[in-house]
Formats: structure tokens, C-alpha cells, sequence
């Protein structure tokens, strides 16, 4: 099942302030009544007590209207031409509202939905909402990735709630399943990031993927023990990311050399200081080394692989070189850039 982002207020809400509104509409079809009971006629000839007024309010109302209490003075019939009648249409339209409501809700999903269909391309997946998932989401969009273009694959509802409230969509239902992954449209996609929560469901996603889409799709996988990453490159994914060997390192580094750590949070903090970018090499950078540049260049992609810059001489921009720097993050400094553009 798909899962589109909320656009609308609750239906407990929703049908909270339509009884409230009814209820208020006939009480004040009672007063009117009720101030005005002279005007009316009651057929066993009593006179109309309150409890007479509620029940001709909601007869009338209904538009059931037995025709045993009826206004017979001028001044009522003309309360029920200008008050009562109007009142009576409006207490239907809050009446047949909620269902109307439901069939336009159901039209529009559906129409959402073709067009939907119609157009995602080069999409990203994120199979798994959880801690993994939300921090590759926010990484995302924080590389300017639109929220158009996120799918999450998700079988726990609640997890699916909190994407759909994130403004992304949603596929429910188990990743290792070909059915869910063609619902998020996996042979269209530019990649597919595999977070579960163990192991042996991230091998299972990712056999799943590579064959659907024969290898096609970029896949990247988080592992918890360092142990099951060859497996999952084995299985098809393009990178695997051990985040028990990652954490502990980490910790290890925490220990011999503390600042290390300050470093590297700030790099991977959105808005602290500095962050990690890649651009292309341009026209003028073609044939210089790295470390001649004005931005601090840590590594260059050629061809899909990395090269170190460790030997200074043997390294020089070439043409289609990605460069690999560290950017100044700041707000400030964004919002300054933006203006002097």
C-alpha cells in the first residue's frame, strides 16, 4: 500500500466539527421555534411545549416532516422561509459532507497516485524508517535531494505515519518482497538504500533488488557486523557501511585523540562548521594538483574509484574528475553567499 504525505486535518477532527455544527444548527432552530410557539399548531391542539420544538427542529431538519406541528401565523411561516429552509439545506450539507468529503479524498488519492506512477524516475528508496533511515533522509536533503524524489519502504505502520508526516512517500510492507519494491517503482530508481534492522534482512533486500533490476541500480547497504559485509557485497550491493566497526573506531579514536572526534562530528553535523562536498572538476582545474587549489581538496573520484592524494607528484586533476573538499557550512556564510549572488 502507498502512502502519500498528509495534506489535510484528521477525520476524528474532522467529524468532531461537523456534529458540533449540527448540534449547534438545531438548537438553533429550537430557540427560534420555541420563542415563536404561538405560530404553530399543533394537530391534537396542545400547545407547543420545548420539547415540541426539538422534536419539530429535527423532523424538519431531516426533512422528514410528519406535518403533526406546522406554523400557521405569518411571522412563523415567514421564519421558515427565511431561517428555517436555509438551516434545513445547511444541516444536510454537514450531513452528506463527511461522505463527500470521503469520495473526493479517494478521487484525489487515486488521481495522485496515477500521476504519481506516471512520473517518479531517478528516485532514491530508503528500505527501513528507522534511526539508519531518517539519518539518511536528513543527509539527503541536506545535499538538496527533493522530497519528490524519496520513496521509504516501511512495514511498521507507525514508522510509515512518521514518514508520510515527514512530506515523504511511503510503500507499506516488507522490502525482501518483489511485489513492495515494484510498488516503489525499484527498476526506475537511481538507488536504493538498504537500513534494516538486521543483518539477514539487509542480504534478503539486496538479493531482492539486484534481481529485479539486474544490477542496474546503485545499492548501498548498512551493516551491523563487519563479518556480514563481504556477504552483502557478494548479494549486490555497491557499498556496505559497518556501523559497529564505524562506532567502534570512533571510540577507539575518542580515547588516544579526542579532538579527532570534535572533527569529525563537525563534518558529519549539518550547520555546525564544516561539511564534506563533491563537485566537478572545472576547465581551468584540469592539470593541477589538488593542494594548488583555493578549496581544501581531501580526495578526488575518477572513474567511480578513489584516488589518494597521498603521493603529491603523482597527483593532477585530470578531465570528469570529482573533487572531494570540505565546505564551510555555516549559516551565516550560506546566507551570505546567497546574497551576494
Amino acid at each position: 500500500m502507498i502512502h502519500f504525505p498528509a495534506v489535510r486535518k484528521g477525520p476524528a477532527r474532522a467529524l468532531v466539527v461537523r456534529l458540533f455544527a449540527a448540534i449547534g444548527l438545531v438548537l438553533a432552530v429550537v430557540i427560534v421555534v420555541y420563542l415563536d410557539r404561538g405560530g404553530y399548531r399543533d394537530v391534537n391542539g396542545d400547545e407547543v411545549s420545548l420539547l415540541d420544538s426539538f422534536y419539530y427542529a429535527v423532523v424538519t431538519l431531516s426533512t422528514t416532516g410528519y406535518g403533526d406541528i406546522t406554523p400557521v401565523s405569518r411571522g412563523a411561516r415567514l421564519v421558515n422561509v427565511l431561517i428555517i429552509t436555509p438551516a434545513r439545506v445547511l444541516f444536510l450539507i454537514i450531513l452528506v459532507g463527511t461522505t463527500l468529503e470521503v469520495l473526493t479524498e479517494q478521487y484525489r488519492t487515486n488521481l495522485r497516485l496515477t500521476r504519481w506512477r506516471r512520473t517518479v524516475k531517478d528516485h532514491v528508496i530508503i528500505c527501513g524508517y528507522g534511526t539508519k533511515g531518517r539519518s539518511a533522509v536528513s543527509a539527503l536533503l541536506e545535499t538538496g535531494v527533493d522530497k519528490g524524489r524519496i520513496i521509504v519502504v516501511e512495514r511498521n505502520p507507525a514508522a510509515v505515519r512518521q514518514a508520510t508526516s515527514a512530506g515523504l512517500v511511503a510503500v507499506e510492507g516488507s522490502a525482501t518482497r518483489s511485489s513492495v519494491l515494484n510498488e516503489a517503482h525499484v527498476k526506475n530508481a537511481k538507488a536504493v538504500i538498504i537500513a534494516t534492522d538486521s543483518d539477514e534482512a539487509s542480504v534478503l533486500v539486496t538479493l531482492t533488488v539486484r534481481q529485479l533490476t539486474a544490477g542496474q541500480v546503485r545499492i548501498i547497504a548498512a551493516a551491523r557486523e563487519a563479518e556480514n559485509a563481504p556477504l552483502l557485497k557478494q548479494s549486490g550491493a555497491h557499498h556496505v557501511i559497518v556501523s559497529s566497526a564505524t562506532a567502534g573506531r570512533l571510540l577507539g579514536v575518542s580515547t588516544t585523540a579526542p579532538p579527532l572526534i570534535d572533527v569529525v562530528e563537525d563534518l558529519l553535523t549539518p550547520g555546525q562548521g564544516m561539511a564534506l562536498a563533491m563537485r566537478s572538476a572545472n576547465r581551468d582545474e584540469v592539470g593541477l594538483s589538488p593542494r594548488r587549489l583555493e578549496t581544501l581538496v581531501i580526495a578526488l573520484v575518477r572513474r567511480g574509484k578513489v584516488v589518494s592524494l597521498a603521493d603529491r607528484a603523482a597527483v593532477a586533476i585530470e578531465t570528469g574528475d570529482m573533487l572531494v573538499y570540505v565546505r564551510d557550512d555555516r549559516p551565516s556564510t550560506a546566507a551570505s553567499a546567497d546574497q551576494g549572488r
